[in-house]
């Protein structure tokens, strides 16, 4: 199996080495470059088209942000993993509705750190550490159960929603074409009164709408 290729990108020299040294303890994962600021950052991407870019927010000149909203743009086959000092609600969501592959914050434990990479890089989107799924659970409105009113299929969408699966899974899975599972999903979006995969997971497992 090839090693995980990771792209290191923020300000502080001693940030981007301690997190280095983390990830290359890890016999699976190599990291492949660092960047100080977000268009370094972006030219590396380019190039090297590593397969984790982990992208700090706030650095000089490009923002994070701008990096991350870039990269969709160009459909670069890269997963962003957002690390961030900021657990805020605008922050979140505004960068999970890019379509990052992930979302933690810097004072996340070590292996938080590892193990977002993994997932990111085995197609997990959206991913978010226990710390953030714990902050967002508290901003989603819970309408009441009986409004929820999920089709058969729309639960089963939810439930590999919930279980970490991309879109292209879900449609393998249940034999479906891609566009109809993004159909299901808007609809069950709507009626669980979310925003995002995430909170959708979030809802879900708080509500016991799966097991």
């Amino acid at each position: 199996m090839s090693p995980i290729r990771v792209l290191i990108a923020d300000d502080h020299p001693v940030v981007r080495s301690g997190i280095r040294n983390l990830l290359e303890r890890e016999s699976e994962i190599v990291v492949i470059g660092e960047a100080g600021s977000g268009e370094i950052a972006l030219q590396l991407t380019r190039s090297l088209l590593p397969d984790v870019l982990l992208l700090d927010l706030e650095m000089p000149g490009m923002k994070g942000y701008e990096v991350a909203k870039q990269i969709r743009a160009e459909c670069l086959p890269v997963a962003v993993l957002v690390l961030s000092a900021y657990d805020d609600r605008e922050y979140i969501h505004n960068l999970l509705s890019l379509g990052v592959g992930g979302y933690l914050v810097k004072e996340e434990a070590p292996e938080a750190i590892v193990e977002a990479v993994r997932q990111v890089a085995h197609g997990g989107q959206g991913w978010v550490s226990r710390r953030v799924m714990a902050r967002m659970s508290s901003w989603i409105h819970t309408p009441d159960r009986t409004s929820y009113r999920l089709t058969p299929r729309e639960q089963q969408v939810l439930e590999r929603v919930v279980a970490g699966e991309t879109n292209v899974e879900i449609a393998r899975g249940l034999q479906i074409s891609t566009k109809t599972v993004e159909k299901h999903l808007v609809m069950v979006f709507e009626k669980l009164g979310v925003s995002s995969r995430v909170e959708a997971a979030v809802l879900a497992l708080r509500e016991g709408l799966v097991e």
